[in-house]
């Protein structure tokens, strides 16, 4: 593996309209943000108006040390998503529709990346439109087959149905979930019994090599085929929960993606994750 692994974030690119001002956001490019600051190369792959807030999206993403190179421009607007925070500082999204992640396009350029990364995430979101949509597969069917292909699947408002879910889970080598989506995710996948059962289940019916599955303030739970790894979530002063999850993802992959041992990358993965949660905005930093 190379000192620096290449990791790239898939989909949504976009505003978070938070009560304090906007920050950048969009969990994909909070996963390269955060893989990055693990020590990887990231990448992000969306796409962006060809207007002033795209213009202003750009130079922040510059700002945070990620390329741009993967950043496509259209005629559709750059996306905002609002979001309110509860009195635990948990967000609830209105996202708006039609924007220009909904038509990333399938290129020459995206199809030399896959080649080269060692991870790629994505989740259902950006899969809400069938253009971006074919993108997101044809990039992660494009992949050399070590790279940990991660579905961070990322529930938003009616966004998503059995079809999309189920197709991603047979895509991905890595399955992230939170305890809202396991329900979901067990419906659709005819999964039954407890929690674990359900993890484990999952693990071996859709042939992944890991599951992460995260509960908030209750801990977070790792399952592979060879161990199982449980942590408690560290007591911290919430300044907002946005883009927390994001974090923990991509610090799990870097360990993993480095060799470091499943207990050791979960540790460092749920310490991130905590520290995000006191800072406001997706990508804090650096760490």
């Amino acid at each position: 593996m190379n000192p620096k692994p290449k990791v790239a974030g898939i989909g949504e690119f976009l505003w978070d309209m938070l009560p304090t001002g906007k920050q950048l956001g969009g969990a994909p490019c909070n996963f390269a943000f955060h893989a990055m600051q693990a020590g990887c190369e990231g990448f992000v792959i969306s796409a962006i108006g060809s207007d002033d807030p795209g213009d202003e999206l750009m130079d922040t993403l510059k700002h945070l040390g990620l390329s741009d190179a993967y950043i496509q421009r259209n005629s559709f607007p750059t996306s905002t998503v609002t979001i309110k925070l509860d009195a635990g500082g948990h967000p609830d999204y209105t996202i708006h529709e039609q924007v220009a992640w909904d038509h990333i396009k399938f290129s020459a350029s995206l199809l030399d990346l896959a080649g080269e990364l060692d991870a790629v995430c994505f989740g259902s979101l950006a899969q809400r439109n069938p253009e971006s949509e074919r993108t997101v597969v044809s990039l992660i069917s494009a992949t050399k087959p070590d790279c940990l292909k991660v579905f961070d699947i990322n529930l938003r408002q009616k966004y998503f149905n059995r079809e999309i879910i189920l197709q991603s889970i047979v895509l991905a080598d890595v399955l992230k979930l939170n305890d809202d989506e396991l329900p979901v995710v067990a419906g659709f996948a005819g999964l039954s019994g407890d929690v674990r059962s359900q993890l484990k289940q999952l693990l071996s019916k859709m042939k992944l090599k890991y599951i992460v599955y995260t509960m908030g303030s209750k801990g977070s739970i790792i399952v592979s085929l060879q161990e199982d790894s449980f942590i408690e979530a560290p007591k911290v002063v919430v300044a907002d929960t946005v883009g927390a999850g994001d974090a923990f993802t991509a610090v799990f992959i870097a360990g993993i993606l480095k060799g470091q041992p499943l207990s050791e990358v979960h540790q460092k993965a749920t310490q991130i994750a905590a520290w995000v949660c006191t800072q406001k905005g997706a990508t804090p930093g650096p760490y």
